[in-house]
């Protein structure tokens, strides 16, 4: 299985769209440090929302449409707006 993912800083309340075929293993290297936009001194990244795909290509095509059309990243995050650390639907990059 691929996956999309959302995750939120619980103290910088940045969020960040994603995918990977591990989500253990991915938010741990989110955590630790390995990747350089989640990269920050503070704060734990968590998981908010994710989709299970059975096709990587299908997986990638949805981050980039999330990323790429400003109006269906806001409508998830719309629809996320209570499952939010503190709602940014606005504010972030992914």
């Amino acid at each position: 299985m691929h996956y999309l993912y959302l995750i939120q800083n619980d103290e910088t309340h940045e969020i960040y769209i994603g995918t990977t075929d591990d989500l253990k293993q991915r938010l741990s290297t989110h955590n630790n440090r390995g990747k350089k936009f989640t990269t920050r001194d503070r704060g734990t990244w968590l998981y908010v929302y994710a989709e299970a795909y059975r096709s990587k290509a299908d997986a990638v095509q949805r981050e980039k449409r999330l990323k790429a059309h400003g109006t269906v990243k806001y409508a998830l995050l719309k629809r996320l707006n209570k499952s939010l650390l503190e709602p940014k639907i606005r504010e972030g990059r992914s």
